[in-house]
């Protein structure tokens, strides 16, 4: 117990430096863009049918891509799409994601708002008919609808599937050791290849991860309380 002590308060410095100059801020910034994709993906799903052809058509095209991109993500597992964009694309002449942290950033941005599209759809659905009618006899528009009536509901109602995904996506960072960004994971591989505590340094950085999502969980139940105020 004192090893592991004296091993902590050794090491512990250097993994929270990782923790804030790499895992959080790529759990942040891919949280954001995926909620970007997940938002628009899940508005794309529940849109009607406009009754202009050309419209309707568009719309199907649109739908038919979100279904995919969902698809996609979902079907396959992280750690290859990791692989997919960071070795093969740019194999494939891509320059672009020769960036480890772009990689790794699309990769997370998309594969958390392919899943978390899903919890807004659902929330979204969940706003009755009722409402929406009534907001439109007193002659709101549908955008206005939306704004107003389906999206703040719908935000309240999503508040826990999408603090699980933040969640899930925090302790995902460390698939991105595998691209060679120095996170918090890999900096523990990298120390426990020099000292030879290899258990010791797996336990310490998996008491930080529990530490930044037990963190994260008591942000969402005081979200939840504070929201559930506005709850009909």
């Amino acid at each position: 117990m004192t090893d592991f002590i004296d091993l902590a308060v050794k090491y512990l410095p250097r993994l929270l430096v990782a923790a804030f100059q790499y895992t959080l801020p790529l759990t942040a910034i891919s949280f954001f863009f995926g909620l970007i994709f997940a938002i628009t993906t899940a508005l794309i799903r529940v849109a009607k049918a406009p009754q202009n052809e050309w419209a309707d058509a568009a719309l199907k095209i649109l739908k038919g891509i979100a279904a995919t991109y969902v698809w996609f993500f979902r079907s396959t597992p992280m750690l290859v799409q990791l692989f997919i964009v960071f070795y093969g694309l740019p194999n494939a002449h891509i320059a672009l994601f020769q960036s480890a942290w772009i990689s790794a950033i699309t990769v997370f941005s998309l594969n958390t708002g392919a899943y978390a599209s899903e919890s807004i759809r659902a929330a979204i659905s969940s706003v009755s008919t009722a409402q929406k009618q009534a907001a439109e006899s007193l002659g709101m528009t549908t955008t206005q609808v939306y704004l107003y009536v389906v999206l703040p509901q719908a935000a309240r109602i999503s508040i826990p599937p999408l603090s699980n995904s933040l969640i899930s996506l925090l302790k995902d960072t460390s698939l991105a050791s595998v691209i060679t960004i120095v996170e918090m994971f890999y900096l523990s591989q990298q120390i426990a290849a020099t000292n030879y505590k290899v258990l010791s340094m797996y336990i310490l950085v998996a008491m930080v991860y529990a530490v930044f999502t037990s963190l994260l969980s008591i942000g969402q139940h005081y979200l939840e309380k504070y929201t559930s105020r506005f709850a009909q």
